[in-house]
């Protein structure tokens, strides 16, 4: 990573009113959709922390780390992590992640969980196979439909916003080859795969019909796959049709 980045702990209000304005620039939600700087506050004293990525002084982007549990275990729930669009594709939010996995290991903590879309496939590879995640559990409807989103003559279109539950077991294998920069290689075969678009946005854009259909097929596809017991622990990239790769568990 260049551009001088440093990671570090967001410990000032200023810092952290810091947070909420970068929020805004990247995720682009109406304030009532926006974490406050008293959530901040409640986080960090609640055990968790809001690690921040800053160059010359100023913050280019923010991970934040929520107490959790996760099977019984203590956990840390990564509720955002964002990167101001002139420093995305940079690096920043892998060195933010690897930062939140060696604060969480520091205090022993060694599972760290957080949602994605399931038809992003540039958030799925980072998730999966820059990070080395896995994924046991689909939440249809996460948030409640969206129609804010896409639109067309016939009005608003409503699409899910269906989630998958990434958890980082920050000792696994994977996890620990891809930490100190190794390339971890699958040995086994793929029981099943889960193809998605390859450009979610403008797949949406041109078929707003077709998108509400597809979210639905891959919704089946992984309530099927999660229903006979498999987890998927892989992600192919490809220009037109990536997909998931799931294994027996």
């Amino acid at each position: 990573m260049g551009d001088n980045v440093e990671i570090r702990e967001c410990t000032t209000l200023e810092e952290l009113a810091k947070c909420v304005e970068l929020q805004r620039g990247v995720f682009a939600l109406p304030d009532i959709e926006i974490s406050p700087v008293r959530h901040l506050i409640v986080t960090k004293n609640a055990g968790g922390f809001t690690l921040g990525a800053f160059s010359g002084g100023e913050l280019v982007g923010f991970v934040l780390s929520v107490p959790a549990f996760l099977r019984g275990e203590r956990a840390f729930y990564s509720h955002m992590t964002g990167v101001r669009k002139d420093f995305q594709s940079r690096g920043v939010g892998a060195a933010l992640k690897w930062a939140q996995r060696h604060r969480a290991l520091a205090v022993g903590v060694r599972y760290v969980k957080w949602t994605f879309e399931p038809w992003k496939a540039r958030n799925a590879f980072f998730n999966l196979e820059k990070l080395g995640a896995i994924v046991r559990e689909y939440q249809p409807d996460y948030y409640g439909i969206d129609y804010d989103t896409v639109k067309n003559e016939d009005g608003p279109v409503g699409l899910a916003s269906d989630r998958l539950f990434a958890e980082w077991d920050l000792e696994s294998e994977k996890v620990r080859t891809l930490a100190v920069g190794e390339k971890f290689v699958e040995t086994r075969r793929p029981t099943k795969r889960i193809e998605i678009p390859g450009d979610w946005s403008n797949f949406v854009k041109a078929d707003p019909q077709a998108a509400v259909e597809e979210q639905l097929r891959v919704r089946r596809e992984f309530e099927s796959a999660f229903g006979d017991g498999l987890i998927c622990a892989g992600f192919e990239r490809d220009e037109d049709r990536p997909d998931y790769q799931l294994f027996k568990d």
